[in-house]
């Protein structure tokens, strides 16, 4: 594997690889995020990978808190060296990382929203911290759908009543909440989390790799999005995030500090209430 990625720390043990995203200043999605996870994902489709892989962050208040928002073509342009210029998308490159012959299981301390929401969703398992753990999708708040994934995934899981709440809402819902909706498969005591997470990847770990994949792509084949699905949301979010609307509202939310490490972007599904309403 490789161990000089610019944003994600590795270590591997055994047949687990602990992969922990490092992209100061508050773990924002952007290019260096994109490219190094579609590296990783492309290492974690070769026979050599790993069985297991945790995906965590090693800032305690934001795991994803969403794309940066100041490079999306920036960081569009890397997922489709990924993916080629029609799969131009995070949607797709998160698709990719559901495909991989890897189990991945996500361990959530603090913020995952938007696209950091989605790239759990990816995930083959979500665990997260009850006292620690925040998740959102707050784009329908700024002024677009979701685009990466969020649509398909909450609908299957939580139903369709729920699935509109959450993306309708652009609120902020803790890990209580979001496993009693099925976000997330359970939310752990804190103290707990780490050692839960790394004891259920290392069992997966020694079981034949040929039943680990053969298992997950029958699963993956009945609850997986249609490449079709992905690419439509995908080309939703990104005509609107493009909008006068989308603009004046993100104008407004970064007056307010927002992509900073302050008040706005701790409570987000708050301040996203308190934007002026569309004319």
């Amino acid at each position: 594997m490789t161990d000089s990625f610019e944003t994600i720390n590795t270590r591997l043990d055994g047949d687990v690889l602990f992969a922990t995203f490092h992209a100061p200043p508050m773990n924002l999605i952007g290019p260096g995020v994109v490219r190094d996870l579609a590296t990783l994902v492309g290492e974690l489709s070769l026979p050599t990978a790993p069985r297991v892989v945790v995906f965590a962050s090693a800032d305690a208040e934001f795991f994803f808190p969403h794309v940066d928002m100041t490079k999306v073509p920036e960081y569009t342009a890397e997922a489709a060296k990924a993916g080629g210029p029609g799969d131009a998308s995070l949607g797709m490159l998160f698709r990719k990382l559901s495909e991989t012959p890897a189990i991945t299981i996500a361990m959530l301390r603090g913020r995952a929203r938007g696209a950091g929401s989605e790239f759990l969703l990816a995930c083959d398992m979500r665990f997260a911290s009850r006292e620690h753990a925040i998740l959102g999708q707050p784009e329908v708040g700024i002024g677009a759908p979701p685009g990466a994934g969020a649509v398909q995934h909450l609908t299957r899981l939580m139903g369709r009543g729920r699935a509109l709440e959450a993306v309708l809402s652009a609120l902020d819902y803790d890990a209580d909440l979001a496993e009693r909706y099925g976000w997330i498969n359970r939310a752990v005591p804190d103290d707990e989390l780490d050692g839960f997470v790394a004891g259920l990847a290392a069992r997966i770990s020694r079981f034949p790799r040929d039943a680990l994949i053969a298992a997950k792509s029958a699963i993956n084949a009945i609850s997986l999005p249609s490449t079709a699905e992905v690419r439509a949301d995908a080309a939703s979010f990104q005509q609107l995030v493009r909008s006068e609307e989308t603009q004046r509202r993100t104008a407004e939310l970064f007056e307010q500090g927002f992509q900073t490490r302050g008040s706005t972007e701790l409570r987000l599904g708050e301040a996203l209430g308190d934007l002026r309403a569309a004319d």
